[in-house]
């Protein structure tokens, strides 16, 4: 059985960018904008809020873990903040990679692992699109496992401690994508959270070829036209043919980079003809299938 999200995760190709161990005490807080580039924040100790673009704060526990695909305006505070109109005071390098914000001498209240990843495949900006906007992970035992490897290998000054954190970082990436535990924002993964719906991506998935409608694939869910169309809509961000057109846009950009020809492509990824294929391919990409394979 095909599953969906391994196979966006593995198109996405996740890795660690850049990272480094920040530490806290009394009040402090970093604003950031970083349009366009994921961020990701471990909790190693302590805990701290998160604010998102605006949206309530988010309180952040030891062993928690936050993605944001897209990276766009957040705030990181402590559990006490700093008024509004207060200025943002600059992280203290500590050396060795750590910095420390807030009040700079005494012990750390928080300690945090935070950093950019970066998505490697050129279709990301269409995969992250299947993804919600903020992934927060809390209770899930191999991820809590993770941190905690993560944490230990901050602090040694082992040889080899950057390749090492850069690989835990990479599982933990791909752990926090494929988790049962992120249902709360519309995107791919909270339609696999639901039993009806995991079976209509499923066979999306598995038979992208196929002309779906959206009352064939509300049987496979077991589930009215109307009810499967509203839940999905609901769950995953879009309606049910959208989420297909963009898997199958994904698919197809693969398959091009591969060689495949454009009668080949079309084949595999539901259309009839090569050129109700281009047609479709240059409108959602903003190139012709043949010339995105002489750029691939």
């Amino acid at each position: 059985m095909i599953d969906p999200l391994a196979e966006v995760v593995t198109l996405l190709q996740p890795r660690a960018q850049f990272s480094k161990v920040v530490s806290g005490t009394g009040a402090w807080r970093v604003r950031r904008s970083h349009a366009g580039q994921p961020f990701y924040c471990a909790v190693l100790e302590g805990a701290s809020r998160l604010t998102v673009s605006g949206q309530p704060p988010l309180q952040l526990e030891q062993g928690d873990f936050v993605l944001i695909p897209e990276s766009h305006e957040f705030a990181m505070t402590s559990l006490l903040p700093p008024p509004d109109a207060a200025d943002d005071a600059p992280p203290l390098a500590l050396g060795d990679g750590a910095f420390r914000l807030g009040v700079a001498d005494g012990p750390a209240e928080t300690v945090l692992l935070v950093g950019h990843c970066a998505f490697d495949s050129p279709d990301a900006a269409l995969l992250l699109a299947l993804l919600p906007e903020l992934i927060h992970i809390r209770g899930e035992q191999r991820l809590a496992t993770l941190v905690q490897l993560l944490r230990d290998e901050s602090r040694s000054l082992r040889p080899g401690r950057e390749l090492v954190l850069s690989h835990l970082l990479e599982v933990l990436l791909i752990e926090a994508l494929r988790s049962t535990a992120v249902t709360a924002s519309p995107g791919l993964l909270r339609g696999l959270a639901d039993e009806r719906l995991a079976l209509a991506l499923r066979r999306m998935h598995e038979e992208t070829a196929r002309p779906w409608t959206v009352a064939q694939l509300a049987k496979e869910a077991a589930l009215s036209r109307s009810a499967f169309f509203e839940r999905f809509s609901s769950a995953v961000g879009v309606a049910p043919m959208a989420y297909l057109l963009r898997w199958r846009m994904a698919r197809a950009k693969l398959l091009l980079r591969q060689r495949g020809s454009v009668a080949a492509v079309a084949e595999q990824v539901g259309y009839g003809s090569a050129s109700a294929f281009s047609v479709a391919f240059t409108r959602h990409v903003g190139v012709p299938p043949t010339r995105f394979a002489s750029m691939a």
